[in-house]
């Protein structure tokens, strides 16, 4: 197996296992390439990314460039001699110049069964269209989004206990190891490019705050999907007079019914559009997580009230 010089970029956690795969093929790491440091937390202290802390801890060096248009940004990423770059979760456009500088060019690491769900958040949305399955593709880049040919593909289930965290992070296993495989097949001329197929392609839109809001009038099991679809992040909430309250986790009732956002028992029952959904883990803001029935004790909100 030849020893590759590789630049590795990504920013969040999703990146980092297939970095140290990577290095520990024993390939050569020559740069990792995240996003700037940003501000996080209650503090808004400037923190580095998952990746940034990984690759320092590394020894790699690390690039951190607002963006990759630059001119001279993409004479510096041209000078590495790069035999190949791998993408995963970058967050920054490559542009044409960049997308050319490696020999074998640049890869990607996706988080979705391509086509379906291009885009920037193909695990949730996979979990609330109501998908059965998902995967990793890893991806020859193109200039669009998404759309280049494909160069391995593994597929995962989508069960009714999958949240968008526990997919995350066993896509996250499975692409460290898929990436190594690609990688490696690709130099030795092993993996024929597949261009995606014209059928099936969907976009996986960027999520929002919002996107967690609940419509009682919507079915169950769709509101279902969304608290598992949006855990732990946006994560789903609901008004309780002027107070969000999460939804950390339910259960879809098929034997209980009502108006919409009616409350049905001292369970936190609620009705909605199509059967109902009890709320088994809830949190206000700023205190801990209890389940449904303790919460609505402390509440003292009646059967019958409406959320």
């Amino acid at each position: 197996m030849p020893k590759l010089r590789i630049a590795f970029m990504g920013t969040p956690d999703f990146a980092v296992p297939a970095l140290r795969a990577l290095a520990a093929a024993g390939h050569d790491i020559v740069a990792a390439y995240c996003q700037p440091p940003k501000p996080a937390g209650r503090g808004q202290q400037i923190q580095k990314s998952p990746m940034q802390n990984a690759a320092e801890g590394m020894g790699i060096a690390v690039h951190t460039p607002k963006t990759l248009r630059d001119v001279e940004e993409q004479k510096k990423f041209a000078a590495l001699n790069l035999d190949i770059a791998v993408v995963a979760a970058y967050g920054l456009i490559l542009p044409l110049p960049v997308l050319a500088a490696p020999k074998f060019g640049c890869v990607n690491i996706h988080a979705s069964f391509l086509p379906r769900w291009r885009g920037a958040a193909p695990i949730q949305r996979a979990i609330l269209a109501g998908d059965n399955e998902t995967g990793i593709t890893i991806m020859q880049m193109a200039e669009g989004l998404d759309t280049g040919d494909m160069l391995l593909q593994k597929k995962i289930p989508i069960t009714p206990a999958t949240t968008a965290g526990s997919l995350h992070d066993e896509l996250m296993q499975m692409g460290s190891g898929l990436i190594v495989q690609a990688v490696n097949d690709l130099a030795a001329g092993k993996l024929k490019p597949m261009p995606q197929p014209e059928t099936g392609v969907t976009y996986a839109a960027k999520l929002t705050r919002e996107d967690g809001r609940i419509d009682w009038a919507k079915p169950a099991t769709e509101i279902g999907r969304q608290i598992r679809g949006l855990q732990p992040w946006p994560g789903c909430f609901f008004m309780l007079g002027n107070e969000p309250i999460k939804i950390l986790a339910g259960e879809v009732v098929i034997d209980k019914t009502g108006a919409p956002g009616t409350l049905l028992d001292a369970d936190f029952t609620v009705a909605c559009g199509q059967q109902a959904l009890r709320l088994k883990t809830v949190q206000r803001s700023g205190k801990g997580a209890v389940d449904g029935a303790s919460f609505l004790r402390g509440q003292r909100l009646p059967v019958g009230h409406k959320l």
